[in-house]
């Protein structure tokens, strides 16, 4: 169930600084309390959806054999089972009629012939940074689940910690009980995003929701993996792409992506945004998260692509060899 009073994914600081009748000119609460989580730089959640294998019950399988280790954790159910042990996932597609599924999808193969094939099940992941106790992010995931799917769609989860950020995966059955298909949209996410960390927060653990570009991110992967995954060789594009990156940098002449004008503009009434926030949080008698929220925009990160960014990350590397082989480098 939404809550409307959650402002959550819908913090639209660009709003803040629009002319005309639609300006805003007053927080509420619950925005208020939004940005002060923002700028204080409480951990996002992350709420992923798996994209492949949802379409075929033998992928299903193996992933539920993948997430339970082999038997070695529990997959916990919707009405409360903990199902333990070697091949419990077959027990849970049958009981969810998942091969009844399957073969309907079949007979009515020709009316799916120029689309994609609908899902039988979708898989999702929640996420929290490391350090989070894993028990709350589970307690957060199941009291998300019981009120997102309870008694519509079935599902199943199991909780990770083997990597310093514990996470849970989820399966859930893409047709609920009453013959309504689960469709996950961008809106979805974000709804889903916000009621995560809403979950969260409710059993004691900070957790925020919010839109990268309101933080200042592109959306380039994670700077501190690209050099890392290039080096070990464990993505050919990523190789590929550090590499002519790389030529142009010893060139010196890094090709501008067609999207930079676009992340310009955006960061451009992101801070036109925060800027109208600051100002109204001085007119409401908040100096102090005003000057915070000052601050939190100008530290912002620069608006780079993915080009950029792998450029930075090599950049970077270079300065660090150099310094390693002749610390008087600079």
């Amino acid at each position: 169930m939404r809550h409307s009073s959650e402002p959550g994914m819908l913090l639209d600081i660009a709003s803040y600084a629009r002319r005309g009748p639609g300006r805003r000119d007053h927080l509420s609460h619950d925005e208020t309390e939004l940005i002060e989580r923002t700028v204080r730089h409480t951990p996002e959640v992350m709420v992923k959806v798996l994209s492949r294998g949802g379409q075929d019950l033998k992928a299903i399988g193996r992933h539920l054999g993948y997430l339970n280790r082999g038997g070695e954790v529990d997959i916990e159910t919707d009405d409360g089972q903990r199902l333990s042990g070697k091949g419990v996932e077959k027990e849970l597609l049958e009981d969810w009629d998942l091969d009844l599924e399957e073969h309907r999808r079949k007979v009515d193969l020709e009316s799916w012939s120029n689309r994609s094939m609908p899902k039988l099940a979708h898989k999702l992941m929640f996420s929290m940074p490391a350090g989070t106790p894993p028990e709350k992010v589970l307690a957060a995931v199941k009291n998300f689940a019981r009120e997102e799917f309870g008694l519509k769609h079935r599902y199943a989860m199991v909780l990770h910690t083997d990597v310093p950020h514990p996470h849970v995966h989820m399966i859930v059955k893409a047709v609920s009980e009453q013959g309504t298909r689960l469709h996950i949209r961008k809106a979805t996410l974000r709804n889903w995003r916000s009621e995560f960390a809403r979950q969260l927060r409710a059993v004691g653990v900070a957790a925020n929701a919010t839109d990268r570009g309101v933080r200042g991110e592109s959306q380039s992967p994670k700077r501190d993996g690209i050099y890392r995954a290039e080096c070990r060789g464990e993505s050919r594009r990523t190789q590929a792409r550090a590499e002519a990156v790389e030529a142009e940098l010893l060139d010196r002449s890094l090709r501008v992506e067609g999207g930079k004008a676009k992340l310009l503009e955006t960061r451009r009434e992101v801070e036109r945004g925060w800027r109208a926030v600051s100002d109204i949080l001085v007119a409401e008698g908040r100096p102090e998260l005003a000057a915070q929220v000052r601050r939190f925009s100008a530290q912002m990160a620069p608006p780079w692509t993915d080009r950029e960014s792998i450029a930075w990350v090599l950049r970077s590397h270079t300065r660090e060899v150099r310094t390693r082989d002749d610390p008087h480098v600079r």
